[in-house]
């Protein structure tokens, strides 16, 4: 069964409990949609809580409200999609993870290679051990895969600066003719028509490339 293709932490042997969702993406323009529905199948909707902020550190608002008063208790479940969910940090991870032992608090991570498996007490160490070995893995892999992310950034914004490109705002695209045909115009040499025609530009392009022109340049002429 679909419900059972996880791993999970059995922390402090309690099996019954509440049974939690969170969702995390790193910025409001990405979508939740996929990670909700995959959560679905094992939380009710109304008990997944989701985020929409990076995975640098652990300030974010409903992960925050999840381990707080009215949150997760002894006994209780969170399901979470894969490991970065929680973070990004392996040091915030491994902190993450005590807390939830600490809280007798049961974490399943859809994504890790192994399935939800019931032990006895007495044998419950070696699942233990495992899952052990794959966090650290895990947890490894989402801080190196931060860590690519932030040097990608780094290298874009270099060579964009060595190409001369402009970060930031789009500057103000002025066509080279503009200041001669700009000051004949002022000056009543020629017409507006005149000046569109030797600018090649309709009335409504002209129109707002003088006025953007004049931001740059100041106002000229008489």
């Amino acid at each position: 069964m679909d419900r059972i293709k996880s791993i999970s932490f059995f922390m402090g042997g309690i099996k019954m409990g509440r049974m939690f969702g969170y969702a995390r993406v790193s910025s409001r323009e990405q979508n939740l949609d996929r990670q909700i529905q995959t959560l679905k199948k094992y939380v009710d909707e109304e008990h997944i809580l989701t985020d929409k902020e990076s995975g640098k550190n652990l300030n974010r608002p409903s992960y925050q409200a999840l381990k707080g008063a009215l949150g997760l208790r002894s006994g209780d479940t969170l399901v979470i999609t894969s490991l970065d969910r929680l973070s990004r940090n392996k040091t915030d991870i491994k902190q993450e993870l005590q807390w939830f032992k600490e809280q007798n608090i049961r974490l399943k991570i859809l994504d890790l290679p192994t399935s939800l498996i019931e032990v006895p007490e007495g044998q419950k160490w070696i699942l233990d051990m495992i899952q052990n070995i794959l966090i650290e893995v895990m947890a490894s892999i989402a801080e190196q895969e931060r860590l690519t992310i932030k040097k990608r950034q780094r290298e874009g914004i270099e060579a964009a600066r060595k190409k001369g490109k402009h970060l930031g705002r789009p500057r103000v695209q002025i066509p080279e003719e503009m200041e001669e045909v700009y000051t004949l115009w002022k000056n009543g040499k020629i017409t507006a028509k005149k000046a569109m025609e030797l600018l090649h530009m309709s009335s409504s392009t002209f129109y707002r490339k003088i006025q953007e022109y004049e931001k740059v340049s100041g106002p000229k002429g008489h």
